[in-house]
């Protein structure tokens, strides 16, 4: 008699409709020793207020530029941008091995707090509501005449963020990113095929079985996707066929707040540690393709957590996983349920209400 299938057990893959691609799913692999690399604890004795923080009010920055003396969200143009505005044209290609195109854009910082010893799921809800509303002006914004706008985070040193003070990036580009362009084929196959937005018919699927979902409310959901590469990704998706962050309504944005700060907690909560990652805003496509047909798209945000067993061992994407394929070593419904059965409330705000 054949061994029944365990996917806790017996390595598969798993396809991403997003992306077009697989991951080879290793659950089993969890079971060996670690000797490897681990990484030190993220810092937790970070003061309030470093005038030597280039992100901190009133600290003078690299290029030798104040910061006001801001009390909430503060925006202003990255000071070593990826992109810039007018950078020439590299004219024709030589040879069909040898192509190059223009790339133009613009790069901002957000700072999301004026303290640096804080991080989002320890800001309030009207604080977490006000760094909301900023990302979808400055969408709006930079959406005007760029194709791309790209809000996205990275939280903690271990995932190459060089500065503590609570941030985030936008680059804004001429050009479809390949991620984009990725989603952007797959979401459009797929509505040209069912006639309903892919990651809208995902949501209702994930509400029906409920075995992937990590926090939820009226208006989002949260799971680790089927797909998911990272140990404790995250997908997190609105109930309503939403295309950009502008057009979420008010309820809408307060419900993101709630859902960002219950999820981020749990986050925390996992390892008791400040839990790194790099978070995306992905949506439809603006500047001269805002008027475009656009209604395959839907309004979402990926969460890439690298820890995988602890506060100082990550998920390294080397060997196999750089020359083949992508792998995890647990599956979705295992990282799911272990995030869902996580308390909300902050390990830090525990402690102190303890002490």
């Amino acid at each position: 008699m054949a061994e029944k299938f365990d996917p806790a057990e017996h390595q598969h893959v798993r396809y991403n409709p997003l992306k077009g691609d697989w991951v080879l799913v290793s659950a089993h692999r969890m079971k060996r020793p670690w000797s490897g690399q681990e990484e030190k604890p993220p810092e937790e004795d970070i003061p309030r207020h470093d005038p030597k923080n280039p992100l901190c009010p009133r600290a003078t920055r690299a290029n030798g530029k104040v910061n006001p003396d801001y009390d909430s969200t503060f925006l202003f143009d990255n000071d070593f941008p990826a992109l810039q505005p007018d950078a020439p044209d590299p004219g024709p290609s030589e040879h069909p091995l040898l192509q190059a195109a223009s790339a133009r854009g613009k790069c901002q910082v957000m700072c999301f707090h004026p303290w640096t010893d804080i991080t989002l799921p320890l800001m309030s809800l009207a604080e977490i509501r006000t760094v909301i509303d900023r990302w979808a002006e400055i969408t709006t914004d930079l959406g005007t005449n760029h194709r791309w706008v790209q809000v996205f985070e990275n939280k903690g040193a271990v995932n190459g963020c060089s500065n503590p003070h609570p941030h985030c990036q936008v680059w804004a580009s001429n050009f479809m990113p390949n991620e984009a362009t990725a989603e952007d084929n797959n979401q459009k196959e797929y509505f040209s095929k069912h006639q309903s937005p892919m990651l809208v018919d995902y949501y209702n699927l994930e509400k029906e079985k409920r075995v992937r979902i990590v926090v939820e409310n009226e208006d989002w959901l949260v799971v680790v996707p089927y797909w998911a590469v990272w140990p404790y990704e995250t997908l997190v998706l609105p109930r309503r066929h939403v295309l950009r962050l502008p057009d979420l309504t008010s309820s809408e944005r307060d419900a993101l707040a709630d859902i960002t700060k219950r999820l981020l907690c749990k986050y925390d909560n996992l390892f008791e540690v400040s839990f790194p990652y790099s978070m995306g805003w992905h949506g439809a496509p603006t500047g001269d393709l805002t008027d475009a047909e656009n209604s395959h798209w839907q309004l979402h945000a990926h969460y890439y957590p690298p820890l995988l067993r602890s506060a100082t061992v990550k998920k390294f994407m080397v060997g196999f996983e750089m020359l083949a394929q992508a792998q995890r070593d647990l599956t979705a419904e295992q990282a799911a349920e272990k995030l869902r059965n996580l308390p909300e409330l902050h390990y830090k705000i525990k402690r102190q209400q303890e002490d």
